[in-house]
């Protein structure tokens, strides 16, 4: 098979398993192409180290790196057509000491499968997010690491919530990661200089029912998303942090006061995809293992915080609570070792998703 038929191979089924990123990368004579599904990183194919090398030259052209560019890392786009649809591609590319390239390729704007809620492991928590979305006005943060189902989670909050009555849900985000016809999509270029700063507040103007900003990564996003609430508009965007609390420090640090986050909050969300054990398998459920549905490998472990608890937060940190004072309810760790107790987890994932220092 020639290198351009068999990237638009590689491209085709990793879409039908709806992979998450495609890695090609060096051994000492040959390369291997890897799958990231469902968080694991599957080995797919062997290839030869001339085979390996026109692959990644081959990307790299069509994303328009400099081809002959082997030493310093790379990163470029393309919108690749297959026969059934075209996905959108990030590449990026670094070598290692041997100058031997290696290149990940990130599938972007997959599109939901059904209506299907996303697997969870406690009720509670989802049932508590259902009755945040419902809110009129305010601001909802969801945090987590990367391919931690955030956008899944917010994309479904929000598409349930429309059922039944036509509401404008606008969404800014940087790239867009799901296609959703009945959301109205706005992508950020810094190169055409279409901004986040300028996306948010055109979006304003155009009234909203709904804002989710993909994620809020400067003073200026942070502060534009708490004036949207604050001007009557439910925002519901994503921010990296460490767990709940540190939601609350992180947007501190970008400069929003601890009296506006009081006024705007409606509540937040921590979240990870753990993966769960499976009883055929001896361990984490395998990619091809029918025990559970491939889209249902995983499951999401919320740790939300509004009302009581939300509150309760916002006290002990204007207290600057210390080291010593015991855990709040149904913080992420103490769900995880429930998750652990139950037998829905292994050790090693419990040890591994554990969050040091919580």
């Amino acid at each position: 098979m020639d290198t351009e038929s068999f990237a638009t191979h590689l491209l085709s089924i990793a879409s039908a398993y709806q992979t998450s990123d495609i890695h090609i990368l060096p051994e000492q004579k040959h390369y291997d192409v890897y799958f990231r599904l469902n968080g694991q990183m599957e080995k797919q194919y062997y290839l030869t180290r001339e085979e390996g090398t026109q692959l990644i030259s081959y990307f790299k052209f069509l994303s328009h790196m400099d081809v002959g560019e082997r030493r310093r890392p790379q990163s470029g786009s393309t919108t690749f057509a297959l026969k059934e649809k075209s996905v959108d591609c990030r590449f990026s590319t670094i070598s290692n000491y041997h100058s031997q390239e290696s290149l990940v390729i990130r599938l972007l704007k997959q599109k939901e499968t059904g209506n299907q809620q996303p697997a969870s492991f406690f009720s509670k928590e989802w049932k508590q997010l259902e009755s945040l979305i419902e809110s009129k006005s305010g601001l909802l943060l969801f945090s987590g690491p990367v391919d931690s189902g955030k956008t899944t989670t917010m994309y479904h909050l929000v598409r349930n919530r429309m059922k039944g009555e036509k509401q404008q849900v606008i969404t800014v985000e940087d790239p867009v990661e799901i296609e959703e016809t009945s959301f109205l999509q706005v992508q950020v270029n810094e190169k055409a200089g279409i901004t986040y700063e300028h996306l948010l507040k055109s979006s304003l103007r155009h009234h909203p029912d709904v804002l989710i900003v993909g994620e809020i990564r400067d003073e200026e996003t942070a502060k534009m998303v708490v004036r949207g609430a604050l001007t009557g508009h439910l925002i519901v965007g994503s921010i990296h942090a460490k767990n709940a609390k540190g939601v609350l420090s992180r947007m501190m640090e970008l400069g929003v006061s601890l009296t506006l986050l009081e006024q705007t909050l409606i509540g937040i969300a921590f979240q990870n995809l753990l993966p769960i054990y499976c009883p055929l398998c001896e361990a984490n459920c395998q990619t091809y293992c029918t025990n559970h549905p491939r889209d249902r490998k995983r499951a999401a472990l919320y740790e939300v915080k509004a009302n009581e608890s939300l509150s309760e937060l916002f006290e002990r940190l204007r207290q600057q609570e210390s080291m010593t004072t015991p855990p709040m309810k149904r913080e992420f760790n103490r769900l995880l070792e429930k998750v652990y107790t139950y037998g829905y987890v292994t050790e090693k994932t419990y040890k591994r998703y554990l969050i040091p220092n919580e």
